[in-house]
């Protein structure tokens, strides 16, 4: 990680320090906000920042958070200036597809904050007026939403804002602190009175794998996360409720007509379910994994619950988890279980504390990835393979349903080994969960939806995409197994990918178009890329060693010399990624140079790194 300037740290500190609450505190929303007014000095403050060790801070007295009426603001968000909520925000530009993402901490050169508390205030705001209406309530029904968070430094003052916007409508609030995103939709569906569940709705504060920087929010409901649409509306109507407010227009509650807000340990709950699946697949087994050795890499994201409330419950050996404790600065590698990095550093625990099996989540656990007793990394294409052979045990002939760049071999070894059916779909962990929801309604079986980047959501379990469960399944395998053998170890999840087909190389490599280039022609950069992909894609039916795939949902995907291709147009950037995968770098070579042939005439798009990858 690039080294961070004084300011950078101090929004850091200042994003990181809040009142905390009890748990099973019950107060009016009023307490967290009028609390928040006094100043906050800090001195020889301890922050670990990056690859060096913790460093102390001196610093003058700087006041924290201040509230009025209409709006949250916050000095740490714009490095030692208050946010006014009459400022800007173009909010449909923090739309990212079913998600809400912005920039909430200064300090990067060229990255603006956008994602303030006084926008998050009224996103939540709109959120409410969107459920209410989804739930055709009138208005004067009182709504219980829970909030929840990753890791991240910014997480706690956008908490204080999506309380402040809810209970200011009037509507309850359920805080859960540090959380995992499939918790929080789960929130939805717990029956718990005594802890006010299960909710109406939830919003995840978080923003994956990105930047220490960056932020966002995820929305559920019982039926799950919301769509582009709904998020579309919502944003809209958090546009009009934020002018209404930099303009005085809204009116501020009394306190007796505000939310209340509890705080609730929620992760405990949502373990303990975890746990007694486990427990459930082994016969009711109270220490199922007694003896196994697991390490997890929580990446300092919120999936350091998984060792202490799962694992240590059912018996597991755990020494060698590393980085458990929620760091949002991310020190020692990016919570990905895509990044090279990450699984080098799970594959090393594994290997030097010879463990049996190693887990990794993403920061909000909704994506998660594993490694046997070998070493070998269990993600990707093998999980995918993995997780197809459990359900299909279970489900016989069900329909997996990917993303588009999973590979060939994956589809023979769903369907002939397996005797499933391989749907392959977009990329998009929504696009791929709503396919599986959509055949089922049209009656093709479907249990399990994933993509390569380790979502994975089971028909079972509600279709979401929970990393901890994915994990939880392969629980469930050894757990069972050990029940007739207890020395077996992770070889019996190994065996069951036995015969997939792997590629020798693999390799994605970005094409990016210059949106300012004149060879766009005033046009946007999505109508350039799919001018890009029609020419490629007549340009293939010249050459007779490459076939266009018979069934495609995305891009131009090519068989041939052994291997394929798949370019597509990014969901969200102006880019063009190109997959390959092949039996050797020179037939890799070959499909490259097909591409690079036929996409050579558009100018506005940047084939250095294609040709980096030719020239190698």
């Amino acid at each position: 990680m690039a080294a961070l300037s004084a300011k950078t740290i101090k929004n850091a500190f200042l994003a990181q320090h809040h009142p905390r609450t009890r748990h099973g505190t019950r107060y009016n929303s009023g307490f967290c906000f009028r609390n928040t007014r006094s100043m906050h000095s800090f001195q020889e403050c301890r922050l670990s920042v990056a690859d060096s060790s913790a460093k102390w801070l001196n610093t003058t007295t700087t006041p924290w958070t201040s509230f009025d009426k209409q709006a949250v603001s916050c000095n740490a968000a714009q490095g030692g200036s208050a946010v006014s909520s009459s400022e800007k925000v173009d909010f449909l530009k923090l739309q990212n597809g079913s998600d809400i993402r912005g920039v909430a901490v200064a300090g990067v050169e060229g990255e603006p904050v956008n994602l303030t508390e006084p926008a998050t205030e009224a996103i939540a705001a709109a959120f409410a007026a969107w459920l209410l209406n989804r739930k055709e309530a009138d208005g004067l029904r009182r709504l219980r939403i829970s909030v929840g968070h990753d890791s991240r430094i910014s997480a706690h003052k956008l908490q204080n804002a999506v309380t402040h916007g809810i209970t200011a409508a009037g509507h309850d609030i359920l805080q859960f602190g540090l959380a995992s995103t499939p918790a929080m939709f789960n929130s939805t569906l717990t029956i718990d009175e005594r802890n006010h569940l299960p909710v109406d709705g939830a919003i995840m504060i978080t923003a994956s794998h990105l930047p220490y920087n960056r932020n966002g929010l995820k929305f559920f409901t019982s039926d799950g996360g919301l769509n582009k649409a709904d998020i579309k509306d919502i944003l809209e109507h958090a546009s009009k409720i934020y002018e209404e407010s930099a303009h005085g227009k809204q009116q501020e509650r009394e306190d007796a007509s505000r939310g209340v807000v509890n705080s609730v340990d929620y992760m405990s709950i949502y373990a303990s379910d975890l746990v007694q699946a486990v427990r459930k697949s082994a016969g009711g087994k109270e220490k199922p994994l007694e003896g196994l050795h697991v390490v997890v890499d929580a990446g300092n994201g919120a999936g350091g619950f998984f060792v202490d409330k799962v694992l240590k419950p059912l018996g597991a050996v755990t020494t060698g988890s590393q980085f458990l404790d929620p760091d949002g600065l991310f020190p020692n590698h990016i919570p990905n279980p895509e990044d090279k990095t990450a699984m080098k550093a799970i594959t090393e625990a594994v290997l030097d504390n010879k463990a049996d099996l190693g887990i990794i989540f993403d920061t909000d656990v909704d994506r998660s990835a594993a490694v046997d007793s070998s070493g070998r990394e269990l993600n990707r294409n093998r999980l995918i393979a993995l997780m197809a052979a459990i359900v299909l045990e279970e489900h016989p002939g069900t329909t997996v349903v990917t993303d588009s760049v999973t590979s060939d071999g994956l589809t023979v070894f769903i369907e002939n080994k397996l005797g499933g059916k391989h749907h392959r779909f977009k990329r998009g962990y929504k696009n791929v969960i709503d396919e599986a929801i959509r055949l089922n309604s049209i009656g093709e079986e479907s249990h399990l939806a994933m993509e390569t980047s380790g979502h994975g959501a089971l028909k079972e379990n509600h279709w979401l995409d929970d990393g901890a469960y994915l994990m939880v399944k392969l629980l469930n395998k050894l757990a069972a197994a050990r029940t007739l053998d207890s020395s077996i170890g992770s070889k019996v999840l190994t065996d069951l990918v036995e015969g997939l087909e792997e590629a020798a190389v693999t390799v994605e490599i970005r094409l990016k178009i210059d949106q300012n280039h004149a060879d766009l022609k005033g046009g946007s950069f999505r109508d350039y890329g799919e001018a890009v992909l029609r020419h490629l894609e007549n340009a293939i039916g010249k050459d007779p060693n490459l076939h266009k795939a018979p069934k495609n949902y995305e891009g131009v995907r090519v068989s041939g010399h052994g291997g394929w291709f798949l370019l597509r147009l990014s969901l969200h950037d102006p880019v063009l990624p190109l997959n390959i995968e092949a039996p050797s770098k020179d037939d890799a070579i070959k499909l490259g140079l097909a591409v690079l042939t036929a996409v050579s005439e558009f100018s506005a798009l940047d084939v250095t790194a294609l040709n980096k990858f030719l020239q190698q």
